[in-house]
């Protein structure tokens, strides 16, 4: 979480994501247009890995639905209604929240009510054995 609006929290979230989930060649990194994920520095990184970029149509509420699906819980049962002593403090109680319990804990009827990390878990077992 950070004050700035540009490229380096995106991609330093990229990449972070990318060493701790190692997502195989071709996987798509969905975003809006915001001026951070249309940015050469994203853009190398995305490359780098094999990544393909993906951007919704401009003011199309479905294209951000995923996204949307998350941030209404973490808005609700996280940061409503708080008052945080600082941004550090807010950007750990919104990161152990989804990484926690958003993540690994929490069902979702989205996804047969499985969690996340149960869903994806089934799903690349099944791309394993159909490779």
């Amino acid at each position: 979480m950070s004050d700035r609006m540009d490229a380096g929290p995106a991609d330093e979230a990229l990449k972070m994501a990318i060493a701790r989930r190692r997502p195989p060649a071709g996987c798509i990194h969905h975003s809006d247009h915001g001026s951070q994920h249309v940015s050469l520095r994203l853009g190398r990184t995305m490359r780098e890995n094999g990544i393909r970029p993906s951007m919704g149509a401009i003011s199309s509420p479905w294209d951000n639905a995923a996204m949307e699906s998350l941030m209404g819980p973490v808005r609700a049962e996280c940061v409503h209604a708080r008052t945080f002593e600082s941004r550090e403090q807010a950007a750990l109680e919104i990161f152990e929240y989804i990484e926690c319990l958003y993540d690994r804990v929490r069902t979702h009827s989205a996804l047969g009510h499985l969690s996340p990390e149960e869903f994806e878990a089934r799903n690349r077992k099944g791309a394993a054995k159909a490779a």
